[in-house]
This record gives structure tokens, sequence and C-alpha cells, in this order.
């Protein structure tokens, strides 16, 4: 009898210890399966979030970190490119720096104005000094002389104004608040027009440009296999509207020479 109380206890605590196992089990694959369900509704630490803590609300519209960094970095590159231009049309011995010069004194003049009114609306505070990498940026220039100092101008200059570029086109995308928009649309054509006076003076150094900007990327490149030497590739057909409509607005002005305008190659 003993023993067969012992072997009916055993059997029981079998079946008991499976079902432990087999609740555990299912409790691990609830678990998993409300895990992804909380990781999406719970989104402190994401872009979203950063966003939403780093936004203020404006009646021209939500104000991001984004947004104010912009507004700062236009008055940053007035404070250093304005003098920087001012120094070029007195010591630059070429026309053609003297006039890239020029287009950034007018341009930075402008945008400045541009930026304290709209930090003024915003009720931002704007730095008064250039940055200190600026300040040593102007004292390369002061301390150059002739030929010398006119690549160091053209392409500090020209380095400084693509890496702004890119900064107003993510911030002129993105941005939620009016001002700031008008802003990034005034800045983009400024800093465009002072790209090409600064490449127009035929001292830019691309190379350096494209190499810089390949160490700071972080994604492989794409797009089409590069072209074989002598190989026909297929015309491509023209993006032309079809239908009777009229249009009346017109494309963008192209710069003098552009080489990519049909128009200027004839």
């Amino acid at each position: 009898m003993s023993t067969s109380m012992s072997s009916t206890a055993f059997a029981l605590l079998r079946r008991v210890n499976g079902t432990a196992l087999v609740v555990v089990a299912l409790l691990a694959t609830l678990a998993a399966l409300a895990f992804p369900v909380w990781s999406y509704a719970d989104r402190s630490g994401t872009g979203q979030a950063n966003l939403a803590a780093s936004t203020v609300a404006t009646k021209w519209g939500p104000l991001s970190a984004a947004d104010r960094d912009l507004l700062v970095k236009v008055r940053l590159a007035g404070l250093w490119e304005l003098p920087a231009g001012q120094q070029a049309i007195e010591r630059a011995p070429s026309q053609s720096v003297k006039a890239a010069g020029d287009h950034l004194v007018v341009g930075h003049t402008d945008l400045d104005a541009r930026a304290r009114s709209v930090a003024s609306q915003l009720g931002i505070e704007l730095p008064n000094q250039p940055t200190d990498e600026q300040q040593g940026w102007l004292r390369q220039l002061t301390a150059a002389t002739g030929t010398t100092y006119e690549r160091l101008f053209a392409n500090l200059l020209r380095r400084a104004h693509g890496k702004v570029f890119t900064v107003i086109a993510q911030v002129r995308n993105s941005t939620r608040n009016a001002l700031i928009r008008q802003l990034a649309d005034a800045a983009n054509q400024t800093v465009l027009d002072h790209i090409t006076m600064l490449e127009g003076t035929g001292l830019v150094d691309f190379d350096a440009i494209a190499n810089e900007a390949a160490g700071a990327a972080t994604a492989s490149p794409t797009g089409p296999p590069p072209p074989v030497p002598g190989a026909r590739v297929p015309v491509p057909a023209p993006a032309v509207p079809t239908g009777t409509q009229n249009f009346t607005s017109l494309p963008s002005a192209p710069p003098a020479g552009d080489i990519g305008n049909p128009a200027a190659q004839h």
C-alpha cells in the first residue's frame, strides 16, 4: 500500500510540474508578444520624444531646437563672414575675390537684420561674438597675404557655406514655424549666391570638399554604375506635360554660363 501511495503521489507531482511548466511557457509567450506593443507605445528616447521635449509653442507655430539652432547659425555666420568679406574687398589682389567679398557683406548684412528681427519676435537670445573656431579663421585670413590669402579666403568661406547650406535645407524641410521658414528661404538664396561667387573665383579646392564630405558620410553611396568610356547609353525621353493645358510660370533663372542649361549652350 505504501508503494502504491508513493507511485500515486509521484504521478501527481509530475502532473503538477508539467502544468507549471505549461503555465510558465504561456506567460513567457505572452510577455514576448506584449514586448513589441509596449516598446512602440513607450517612445521615450526616440526622435519624436526629443522633438516634443525641445519644442515650444509660439503664435507662428511650434519652435523646435533645430529651428533655434538655425537662427543662431545664421547670426554666427554673419559675425565672421561679413568682416571676412569686407577684408577681402580691401586686401584681395583679384577682382573676382573682391566681388565675392562684396556679396558676403551685402548678403550677411541683410540676413543678420532678418535673424535679429526673428529672434526678437520669438524671444531668442543671440550671440554677439563669433565662435572660437570662427575667430581662428579670421586670424588665419589676417595673417595671410597675396594669392595665399585669396586661396585661403575662397576655401574657408566655401566650406563654411556648404555646411550651413545643408542645415538650412533640413530645417526648411521640417520646420513648423512660419518665421523660421521665411528665414530659411532668405538664407537659402543668400548662401547659394555666396557659394556661386566663391566658386567663381576659380580657387575652390573641390577635391578637398569632396573628401571632407566623404569622411563624414555614414552610409554607402547609391546611384547608377559609373560610365564606361566609349560606351553608348540610351537617350532618355524628355519629361514633358501632356494634354492641352496652358502654363504661365517660368523656370528658375540659370546662373550665367550654366552648362546644364540647353539655352546657355548655344
